[in-house]
């Protein structure tokens, strides 16, 4: 993916994503926030396992756009039978922006730490759904770690979301080699990076309004529908 401009209005947008003040941002705690989750990492299990990964420069590991929204949508709509877990900097996924100029528009040790906490989900929680969703670079590393994952593995995940899919373009709207009955992608207009560039503009940072249809369509893939 190449871009036509690249300036500091990209970085002065997307710390705009936290909707708080960068001082205030910088004072609260990221858990408080809701914009960290460990469920699966502190030894937790349910009959869903959300995994989700942030956008570029977002706090946290869930960030602050659509992430959390989509977390607390899916345990409104399956009466709390579901742990949320983000990738994060621990993992290998700093959320970096250089990154999004690599070719598969995120580095291999983002997409080797999302495969991990997938592989840790499937082992520590078997028999449960494996949902998973990624925002804006996040939703690279999501695509590239699905197509990563062994046949087996893969078979349990049940429903993936993209916001504001970066690869939009080159993947053709889908997640290669998996089935698009289980994929939603979510691109709203006026979003160029959905358009093969990495050009930002405000409809970028629009996908909280998103993340009750995205929770609804991973709920309904989890129960089969």
């Amino acid at each position: 993916m190449k871009s036509t401009f690249f300036t500091t209005t990209v970085l002065a947008m997307l710390s705009v994503a936290s909707a708080l003040p960068v001082e205030q941002v910088a004072e609260l705690d990221a858990r408080q926030l809701g914009s960290t989750e460990n469920d699966l990492k502190d030894g937790k299990c349910a009959g869903n396992v959300f995994i989700f990964a942030r956008g570029s420069t977002e706090i946290g590991n869930m960030g602050t756009v659509c992430g959390p929204q989509t977390c607390s949508g899916l345990k409104s709509r399956m009466d709390g039978d579901v742990i949320c877990q983000g990738v994060g900097s621990q993992d290998g996924y700093a959320a970096d922006l250089p990154s999004n100029f690599l070719p598969k528009n995120t580095n291999s040790g983002a997409i080797d730490g999302a495969v991990k906490l997938i592989e840790q989900a499937t082992a520590q929680c078997p028999g449960s759904n494996i949902l998973l969703a990624g925002y804006s670079q996040g939703s690279a590393v999501m695509t590239n770690a699905i197509q990563a994952l062994d046949a087996t593995t893969q078979s349990m995940v049940k429903g993936v979301v993209m916001y504001g899919f970066t690869r939009n373009a080159q993947d053709k709207g889908q997640v290669p080699g998996f089935p698009t009955d289980q994929t939603k992608v979510f691109c709203a207009a006026g979003d160029l990076v959905c358009l093969n560039t990495l050009t930002i503009t405000p409809a970028h940072l629009t996908y909280g309004v998103n993340a009750p249809a995205g929770a609804s369509f991973l709920a309904g893939t989890a129960n089969g529908n």
